[in-house]
C-alpha cells in the first residue's frame, strides 16, 4: 500500500497538525519530549477524508494498517487486545486540527468484554474497579457507537444507586456494578436487537467509525460555523493504551490550565478527582477538587505535574490546557492544546506573555481570536443568574451583548417607557426605520423574522444593543400586544423578559446584567495591532453620537452615513410625508426646504464628530413607502394631522406599494424620477461642511455616495445633478470645497461594468448586503427561515450575510477592484456592509487590496485585530 493513514505517536510532532490533527500532533510531541505520554497511535484525517469518500466506511487498507499498529502497541504494552488473562485496553478519542472541545466523541476502556473484565478484575486484584471500567465502556460505546441515548442508562444507574442507599458512584461495590453491567447489556439488546459486541477489534473499528462520523454530527457543524472551520478538514482518530484513574484512592483524573482561563492570571488552575476517568471531570458527574488541593493530597505528583506545566507552556509559548491521569500514583499526560479563554483573559495572556519575554507583539495580536471581544464591549448576563435560567426560545444573535427589560410592542410604547425610565425590550414582527426611535429607547430587540442583515440586525449593531432577529419560535401580535412561544405560553406588555445577542437565546424573566469594563490591556493590543495593519478601519455611524462612539473605538472616518435614518426623528417624518405625498415637483420642493436645515445640522454635528477624518455620505435608498403607515388606523391619524382626506393618502400609499421593494424604485432610481432629492441632500451635504470648515479650520472633504448603480449612465445623471447643485453653493457661500462622487457596489451589473462606471465614480464602496443579497438572489429578511437546511446538508458551511462569499461574491468584488483600477488608478475603495466586522471578510478585504473596511461603531475594535491579523498572515504567506 502506498500511502500512509496511520502514525505511531513517535512518527509526528507539532508540526504535522493537518494531518494528525491538533490532538495527535500534540501527543508526538509531547512524546517527544520524553513526557509521561501512554503510547498510542492516530488515524490521520486524510483516513477521515477517505472514510467519506468511501460512503462512511473504513476500508480494508486502512484497516490493515490499524491493526498493524494495534500489533506494535502490544508489543510494546505486552499484552494483546482481547487476552481473557492479561487484556490490553485503549481509548478512542477525536482530534481535529482546530480545537473543538465537546464537539466530539470519546470512547474509554475499549477492549474490555465479558470474559477480559474477569481478567482485569483478577490482574488488578480490584473487581470493582474492573466492573467499573466495563459499565462506563458499554455506556460509551452505546451512546458514542450505536446512538442509544446515555439518559437511559443514567437512569440504569440512579435506579441502582438508590436501590443500594448509595449517594455517591464510589459507593456502589463491585456486585453492585456486575448488576449495571447486566442490565446495561439487557438495555443493548434491546435498543439494538443483538447482544452487545464482544470482540475487541470490531469495538475499534466500530469506535473509529464513530469518531470519523461524529465530524458531522449537529454539534460540530454547528461549532465549525461559528469558528470559520472548514468542513473538508476532518477529524483524526487518536488510539491510545489506557491509564486508569480509578483504581483506588491513589488515582485520579484531571483537567488543568498553566494560568486562569477567565482571568489570565499567572497561576495553574484546574480540577481533579480521586479514583475517578477523564470523562467525570470533563462532563461534571461529580464535584472535583481544585488542583491546590492535590498539592496538598499528593504533593509529589503535584510538584511533577506543575513541571511539566511549565515546559509546555515554554514550549508552546502559550496557555495549555491539559488532562492528566494519575494510576497508582504515576502521572500520565493525556492531552495538551492552547488552552481556550474569554477575551479578558485573552488580552491579560498576551501582554503577560511579551512582557515575559515568550512572544513578540506580532505573535500577541495574533493570539487573539477578534470576535471574542464582542464580549469585552457589551453587557453580560450574571453567570450565576444564567445557570438557573432555561430559555424559552431561540433566535440569531444578532447584536451580541446581554439586555434586561418589560415588553413593548410599537416604537411610540418602547419611547415613551423608555422617557419613564423603563428598561425597555422591544418585540416586533419584524422593525422598519420608521421604529428607530423605540430602538434607540430600548435595551434589547426581539424580532419574530428577518436575517443576520435585516433592518434590525444592522440597526442594533450599529447602536451597540442587543438583539435577536428571525426568533420562528415565537408569534408576535403587535395588536394584540402578546407573543406566544413555540410551547404556547403567552407574554403580554410589561412583561420582564431578557435577551442574549451573542447566543440568539430568549429567557422568559428577569435576569440581571453586568455592565462591560474594558481594561488597559483592550488599549495595548489595539494600538499593537494598528503599528501593524495598512487597512483602515472606519466606522457606519448616521448620527453625532454614533460617530463619537465610532471614534472612541479607533474608527478612522465613516465609511457609511445613512441618510434615511435622519428623518424619522420627532418633527422631520411629516416633513418627509409631505415631500411623497406632493403631487408635484413645488410641492415637493417646499417639503424639502423643511428638510434641508434638518439634514445640514446633521451633517455639521458628524463633520464636528470626525474632526479631518472622511465622511462617506450615502444619499437617500430606501422605497418611499417605507416612510408611510400601512394600517388604515394609522393613515387615517396620519391623514387628520396632514390635513388630507383619508381615501387620498390611502390611495398614494397603494400606489407606491412594491411587490418587490428591495428590487424597486429606490436608490439612484427616486434620484432620477425626483431630481429635487439629490438638490437637496447635496446643498445640505455641501453647506454643512463649508460651515464646519469656516467655524472650525477643519478641512472637511465629503465623500457623497450614490446606492444601488447598475448602469454608468445613472451614476452620471446623478453626478450632474451633484456637481450642478455644489457649485451653485460653492459660489453663493464664496467658499470652493473638495468633495469625492463615488458609488456603491450592491448591483451585480456594476461589478461587471465597473470600468465604466469608474469614469464618474472617484471611490467605490461595495454595499456587501446587497451585493450577497443579489447574487444568490435570496431575501436576506427570509433566507434564516431555510439556511439551516443549507447548513445541515453542507450546500452552505457559514451565513452569506455574516461571512463574504468569497467565490462568488467575492469573485465580483475582485472584478470590479480590477476593472476600477484600469479605468482609474487612484480608486478608493472600500466596504460598508456589515461583512466589514467580520474577521474573515476583513482578511478578505486586505487579500482585495481595499483601503479600508467600514463597520458599526461596536465593531471596530474586531476590524483593527482582523486587519493586523491579515497583514501578518499575508506576510508569511498564509493568505
Amino acid at each position: 500500500m502506498s500511502h500512509k493513514y496511520v502514525y505511531l505517536f513517535n512518527e509526528g510532532n507539532a508540526s504535522m497538525r493537518d494531518l494528525l490533527g491538533g490532538k495527535g500532533a500534540n501527543l508526538a510531541e509531547m512524546t517527544g519530549l520524553g513526557l509521561p505520554v501512554p503510547f498510542g497511535f492516530t488515524i490521520s484525517t486524510e483516513a477521515c477524508t477517505q472514510f467519506y469518500n468511501d460512503g462512511k466506511r473504513i476500508n480494508d487498507d486502512i484497516q490493515a494498517e490499524i491493526f498493524d499498529a494495534v500489533a506494535k502497541l502490544e508489543s510494546i504494552a505486552g499484552k494483546k487486545l482481547g487476552d481473557p488473562k492479561d487484556p490490553f485496553l485503549v481509548s478512542v478519542r477525536s482530534g481535529a486540527r482546530a480545537s473543538m472541545p465537546g464537539m466530539m466523541d470519546t470512547i474509554l476502556n475499549l477492549g474490555l468484554n465479558d470474559e477480559t473484565v474477569m481478567g482485569l478484575a483478577a490482574l488488578t486484584r480490584n473487581e470493582r474497579f474492573a466492573y467499573d471500567s466495563y459499565r462506563r465502556f458499554i455506556q460509551m460505546f452505546s451512546d458514542v457507537v450505536m446512538d442509544v441515548e446515555k439518559s437511559k442508562f443514567d437512569e440504569i444507574f440512579d435506579d441502582i444507586k438508590r436501590e443500594n442507599n448509595c449517594k455517591l458512584d464510589t459507593d456502589l461495590s463491585a456486585d453492585n456494578l456486575k448488576v449495571v453491567v447486566e442490565r446495561y447489556k439487557a438495555l443493548y439488546l434491546k435498543e439494538k436487537g443483538r447482544p452487545f459486541p464482544q470482540d475487541p477489534k470490531e469495538q475499534l473499528i466500530w469506535s473509529a467509525r464513530a469518531v470519523f462520523r461524529s465530524w458531522d454530527n449537529p454539534r460540530a457543524i454547528v461549532y465549525r460555523r461559528m469558528n470559520d472551520i472548514p468542513s473538508d478538514w476532518g477529524t483524526a482518530v487518536n488510539v491510545q493504551s489506557m491509564v486508569f484513574g480509578n483504581m483506588g484512592n491513589d488515582c485520579g483524573t484531571g483537567v488543568a490550565f498553566t494560568r486562569n482561563p477567565s482571568t489570565g492570571e499567572n497561576k495553574l488552575y484546574g480540577e481533579y478527582l480521586i479514583n475517578a476517568q477523564g470523562e467525570d471531570v470533563v462532563a461534571g458527574i461529580r464535584t472535583p477538587q481544585s488542583i491546590d488541593e492535590m498539592q496538598k493530597a499528593m504533593p509529589a505528583i503535584y510538584k511533577e505535574f506543575a513541571r511539566i506545566a511549565s515546559l509546555l507552556e515554554r514550549h508552546y509559548r502559550d496557555m495549555q490546557d491539559m488532562e492528566f491521569t494519575i494510576e497508582r500514583g504515576k502521572l500520565y499526560m493525556l492531552q495538551t492544546r492552547n488552552g481556550k479563554r474569554t477575551a479578558a483573559a485573552a488580552l491579560q495572556i498576551a501582554v503577560d506573555l511579551v512582557k515575559e519575554g515568550m512572544i513578540t507583539n506580532e505573535e500577541a495580536v495574533l493570539k487573539i481570536d477578534p470576535r471574542s471581544l464582542d464580549s469585552l464591549l457589551h453587557p453580560t448576563f450574571d453567570p450565576a443568574r444564567l445557570n438557573a435560567a432555561r430559555p424559552i426560545a431561540h433566535g440569531l444573535p444578532a447584536s451580541p451583548g446581554a439586555a434586561c427589560g418589560r415588553v413593548y410592542f410599537t416604537a411610540a410604547e418602547a419611547t415613551d417607557a423608555g422617557r419613564r425610565d423603563e428598561k425597555v425590550i422591544l418585540v416586533r414582527e419584524e422593525t422598519s426605520p420608521e421604529d428607530i426611535e423605540g430602538m434607540y429607547a430600548s435595551e434589547g430587540i426581539l424580532t419574530a423574522r428577518g436575517g443576520m442583515t435585516s433592518h434590525a440586525a444592522v440597526v442594533a449593531r450599529g447602536m451597540g444593543t442587543c438583539c435577536v432577529a428571525g426568533c420562528s419560535e415565537i408569534s408576535v401580535s403587535e395588536k394584540g400586544k402578546t407573543f406566544t412561544t413555540a410551547s404556547g405560553k403567552t407574554f403580554k406588555e410589561g412583561d420582564w423578559i431578557s435577551l442574549d445577542g451573542s447566543t440568539g437565546n430568549v429567557y422568559g424573566e428577569r435576569i440581571d446584567t453586568i455592565e462591560a469594563v474594558v481594561s488597559g490591556n483592550f488599549a495595548t493590543i489595539m494600538e499593537w495591532a494598528d503599528g501593524i495593519r495598512t487597512l483602515k478601519v472606519r466606522t457606519n455611524a448616521d448620527t453625532p453620537h454614533d460617530s463619537g462612539q465610532g471614534i472612541k473605538f479607533g474608527a478612522e472616518g465613516i465609511g457609511l452615513c445613512r441618510t434615511e435614518h435622519m428623518f424619522f426623528g420627532e418633527g422631520r417624518i411629516m416633513a418627509m410625508r409631505e415631500m411623497i405625498v406632493s403631487k408635484d415637483e413645488e410641492s415637493r420642493r417646499k417639503a424639502l426646504s423643511k428638510l434641508l436645515p434638518m439634514q445640514r445640522g446633521d451633517f455639521k454635528g458628524i463633520y464636528k464628530a470626525m474632526g479631518d477624518r472622511p465622511v462617506t455620505i450615502r444619499f437617500l435608498d430606501p422605497p418611499l413607502h417605507e416612510f408611510l403607515p400601512t394600517e388604515d388606523l394609522d393613515i387615517k391619524a396620519l391623514a387628520k394631522e396632514m390635513g388630507i382626506a383619508f381615501e387620498e393618502l390611502k390611495q398614494t400609499v397603494a400606489s407606491l406599494h412594491e411587490f418587490n421593494p428591495m428590487l424597486g424604485h429606490r436608490g439612484c432610481r427616486l434620484t432620477i424620477t425626483y431630481p429635487e432629492i439629490a438638490e437637496m441632500q447635496t446643498r445640505a451635504v455641501i453647506e454643512a461642511a463649508i460651515e464646519v470648515s469656516q467655524e472650525t479650520g477643519l478641512d472637511v472633504v465629503p465623500e457623497i455616495m450614490i446606492p444601488l448603480v447598475g448602469e454608468a449612465k445613472e451614476l452620471a445623471f446623478v453626478k450632474d445633478i451633484v456637481e450642478s447643485t455644489a457649485a451653485k453653493v460653492m459660489k453663493e457661500r464664496s467658499y470652493q470645497l473638495t468633495y469625492l462622487v463615488g458609488t456603491m457596489i450592491e448591483v451585480p451589473r456594476a461589478a461587471l461594468l465597473a470600468d465604466e462606471i469608474a469614469k464618474d465614480a472617484e471611490f467605490f464602496s461595495f454595499g456587501t448586503n446587497d451585493l450577497s443579497q443579489l447574487a444568490f438572489g435570496f431575501s436576506r429578511d427570509d433566507a434564516g427561515k431555510f439556511l439551516d437546511d443549507y447548513y445541515k446538508t453542507k450546500i452552505f458551511e457559514s451565513d452569506p450575510f455574516a461571512r463574504i462569499d468569497q467565490a462568488g461574491v467575492g469573485k465580483l468584488m475582485q472584478m470590479a477592484v480590477e476593472l476600477g483600477r484600469k479605468t482609474r488608478p487612484d480608486i478608493k475603495l472600500g466596504i460598508c456592509g456589515e461583512h466589514g466586522g467580520d474577521p474573515s471578510s476583513v482578511e478578505f478585504c486586505h487579500k482585495l487590496g481595499l483601503h479600508y473596511v467600514s463597520c458599526s461603531p461596536f465593531r471596530v475594535p474586531i476590524a483593527r485585530l482582523a486587519a493586523a491579523q491579515a497583514k501578518l498572515k499575508a506576510d508569511k504567506g498564509e493568505l
